[in-house]
Parts: C-alpha cells; structure tokens; sequence
C-alpha cells in the first residue's frame, strides 16, 4: 500500500515541475530570443515480480515488472530558429541561423527533426549548431544570447536590455560614439560608419555545435562550462556558416501559446489523478489504523 502512496506522490511532484515549467514558458512569451523549456520525465527503475512457492525446490514464476514512480529528471531549452518580426529600431538585431551538420559515416547532412535534434540508431544525439550573440555574462564569464534588444549607454557601451556589455569579435566590449543611426551593420555584424565607412568593430557572434550542451543562466543567458567547451563545440562564426545578422529585427520567443496551454491542462489532470490516489490510500490506512486495529 505505501508503494502506491509514495509512487503517486512521486506522480504529483513531477506534475508540479512540469506545470512551473510550463508556466515559465508561457510567462516568456512575449521575450525576444527566448528559447522554450521542456520538462524531461523519466520512471524510476522497474522491478521483477516473482511468485515464489512455499514448497522446498518449487522454482519461483515471474509476474511481471512493476513500476515505482517517475521523476522530471531534467529541463531541456528547444534551442531552434525564433520567428523574426522588424522593429525599425536600429538598436535591435536578430539572428537568422540555419545551419547544418555533416554526418561523419555518410558525409550527408544530419536530418534534424523540429526540435533542432537528431536521435542516431545508437542513441547518441546531435543537436543542430546554433549562432549566439557573445556577451559578459555572470561572474564576468562569456554568455549567450539570442535577445538582440541592444542600447548604447552613456559611456557608448554596447548593452543588452538587461545591461550585459555587448562583445564583439575580438573578445572586447563594443564601444561607439554617438548613437547607432551613425553606423551600419552588415550581415555578418561588421560595424561601419555611415559617414567614413570606415570599420569600426563587429558584434560578436558565437557558433555552438551542440547547444544542448548549454546551461540557462537567467536574464535570457546561456553559459558553457569550461569542462564542456570542447564538447559543445564552441567557435567563432566563420564564412561558411549560413548565419544572418538583421538590424532592425528581433526575434521572437519559441514558445506555442496553444500548446502551452494544453500541456498545463494536461498537467493539472495528471495532478489531480494523483491527487485522489493519494487521498484514496490515505483513508484506507485511516480504516486500517482505527477501525481494523479494534477488531
């Protein structure tokens, strides 16, 4: 009976993270460069029944396998291509990558299914490469972004909305002078100015082979541990990358309003079932403890 109890319990707390996570998502709607969450649930370890008799040298029969309960054991960023609208603001940037990965065994490109990931025979998974602006995130350590809502402040300091400084190629914070109706901004992020023509920087833009790899950090960020920079193959945007650098865009969150709200619903159903098995094995030990221990 308490295997019941401590499996629907298990149920209800999963459920719960799933509807925060749902309820972030849907909170973030209207974010630019947002990446929707996923919650990943997975059951515990499944043990065998068996049947054992009471005879000497009777063989035991297997029943079955029971399941113990389920975990949401990790939250997942869906780190595909946003929907760019324009803003006109020539403050704002969006990227517009579609990159793609050659197959090392058949030198074809990777067939990546919606959510940007590709699950091989063997079970390994491959995300597909993702460009993000480079910007100081926290503990001066490199963030990313897709949020290209940027502003010069007072200084001429290059600042994202949340006031990171803007890196360029070269590793350094862009700085300008005046505002950023004197520049252009090509395709690749190269900054000119509009009287000169001169070059005067590039915004950074950083390539991550396997964003997967990448840890949300808060304020729209992504941070690459030291440990895993090697693996999450990070680089610098070479010629090759089929990436776009739009000014006077911005790109839109990831997240499906209509879904969002049919994976709540469906949260909360899943929740209450849970629910009532809980008070179902609660009044059944309340008759086991008060009513059968009179007997």
């Amino acid at each position: 009976m308490l295997r019941g109890l401590y499996t629907a319990a298990s149920g209800m707390i999963t459920q719960q993270r799933r509807h925060d996570t749902i309820t972030q998502n849907i909170a973030n709607i209207n974010t630019p460069g947002y990446k929707e969450v996923e919650s990943i649930e997975r059951s515990f370890p499944e043990m065998l029944i068996s049947l054992s008799g009471g005879d000497q040298g009777q063989t035991s029969r297997q029943i079955g396998r029971i399941n113990t309960g389920v975990l949401a054991e990790e939250s997942v960023s869906v780190n595909v291509q946003g929907d760019v609208r324009q803003t006109n603001s020539l403050d704002d940037f969006a990227i517009v990558s579609e990159m793609n990965l050659p197959d090392p065994a058949t030198g074809q490109n990777i067939p990546f299914d919606a959510s940007g990931k590709y699950v091989a025979d063997n079970g390994t998974i491959t995300y597909r490469p993702q460009a993000f602006f480079a910007v100081t995130g926290k503990d001066g350590e490199t963030g990313y972004t897709r949020d290209g809502n940027f502003q010069l402040d007072g200084a001429g300091n290059l600042r994202t909305s949340t006031g990171n400084a803007v890196l360029g190629s070269n590793g350094n914070p862009v700085t300008l002078q005046g505002s950023m109706s004197d520049y252009n901004v090509d395709s690749r992020g190269v900054i000119s100015s509009k009287q000169t023509g001169q070059q005067v920087g590039q915004i950074g833009i950083t390539v991550v082979n396997q964003p997967g790899l990448m840890t949300r950090t808060g304020d729209g960020l992504f941070q690459i541990s030291a440990a895993n920079t090697a693996e999450a193959g990070v680089r610098q945007l070479q010629a090759a990358d089929n990436v776009e650098v739009r000014q006077g865009y911005l790109e839109g969150s990831t997240v499906d309003a209509a879904a969002s709200m049919v994976e709540l619903s469906a949260a909360l159903r899943a929740y209450e079932a849970n629910q009532k098995i809980v008070q179902f094995y609660d009044k059944s030990l309340d008759k086991t403890v008060n009513d059968v221990g009179r007997v």
